[in-house]
């Protein structure tokens, strides 16, 4: 079976192993005191890429992706629930497709749509101004193993 990764950084941990499991409908398979992990089956992941569109390059967003109505309500009462600020966009064209989404960011800004795509479109259309739901970027940090300086 092949699975998609995706390792966010973040500030705290509790509060987001709390916004992560509310959000994903599920607790981590793996918790230590620095780290968690969900190994989920659902959703699936939707992994796509752009250029010009955006302020700079890197991760612009996570979402998941549903395949009908009643998929999206259930996850849009999981956001919903992890009381963070919302963006409850509707109906919109992105990404050349038509879709219904609303988006939020975790506890550390990292922004997430929750979206039903019902069909496609000619233009690749608008994004939403989603700086009202991210957190202004922390510092730099280094993500590799400390090395020694010689």
């Amino acid at each position: 079976m092949k699975r998609l990764h995706v390792h966010v950084s973040v500030e705290n941990l509790s509060t987001s192993i709390e916004f992560y499991s509310t959000m994903f409908g599920a607790e981590p398979t793996v918790t230590k005191p620095d780290y968690a992990k969900w190994m989920l089956d659902d959703p699936r992941v939707n992994f796509a890429i752009s250029m010009g569109n955006h302020e700079r390059p890197g991760i612009q967003h996570l979402g998941v992706q549903v395949g009908s109505p009643a998929e999206l309500g259930e996850v849009y009462g999981r956001i919903q629930a992890a009381e963070r600020p919302l963006l409850e966009e509707g109906r919109t064209t992105c990404c050349y497709a038509k879709s219904e989404k609303s988006w939020i960011s975790d506890p550390d800004g990292v922004v997430w749509e929750a979206f039903y795509t019902d069909g496609e479109a000619t233009t690749y259309g608008d994004s939403p101004a989603l700086e009202s739901l991210a957190a202004a970027p922390a510092a730099a940090k280094c993500c590799g193993p400390a090395t020694a300086v010689a």
